[in-house]
């Protein structure tokens, strides 16, 4: 088969992959706005996974102590713990822990979206201690290491008070959805920022 073929053939498979993904959480939301949310997905920590293509329409309030991502390079997410006003506490790259705008979280980033956890009714999951501990870490300095102390790490122990390793984005989801109780829907935060 020449190789132009090839091309066309694997691009029109993921289009028809992205579509069946489109349709699938389109289907998700409908149940979501139904009250059909919370059917079957004991085993999962993360329903409705953060997405830049298709938002769903509704928007979350971020509360103080919400945990908050956006897309970094489109797979791997950045995380932060909302202190309210507008601020957001990261662990930046340098491993300084800062009070950033929803602007400057997102800049640097390619992801334009900022997120939110929320429950299956669009309320934000938020712990008022974890703004509090954010708040008291700010403008300390961390041996940032991308696998091992990195952003989520840092949210998790605001969130829980406890430090441990977390390797990734699913680790995280996986102990947040133990803590709260709940499967995590990912919403768009409605948040003062014009996304792209």
């Amino acid at each position: 088969m020449p190789l132009p073929l090839l091309w066309i053939g694997g691009a029109a498979l993921g289009a028809l992959a992205v579509a069946d993904a489109r349709e699938a959480r389109k289907t998700l939301q409908r149940r979501r706005a139904s009250g059909l949310t919370e059917l079957k997905h004991t085993d999962k920590a993360t329903v409705l996974h953060p997405s830049s293509w298709q938002s769903g329409g509704k928007k979350t309030a971020p509360q103080p102590g919400a945990l908050m991502c956006c897309y970094v390079y489109g797979v791997i997410e950045h995380t932060g713990i909302y202190l309210g006003d507008g601020l957001i506490a990261e662990l930046h790259g340098s491993g300084l822990i800062r009070a950033v705008s929803a602007q400057r979280f997102l800049h640097g980033r390619t992801g334009s979206h900022i997120f939110v956890a929320a429950d299956a009714n669009h309320e934000c999951l938020a712990h008022e201690m974890a703004a509090e501990r954010a708040a008291a870490c700010l403008y300390q300095y961390r041996n940032y290491d991308l696998l091992e102390n990195n952003c989520h790490r840092f949210v998790w122990g605001c969130i829980s008070a406890q430090d441990c390793e977390i390797n990734g984005f699913s680790d995280l989801n996986r102990l947040v959805a133990k803590f709260y109780g709940k499967a995590i829907y990912w919403d768009e935060a409605s948040l003062d920022y014009q996304p792209d």
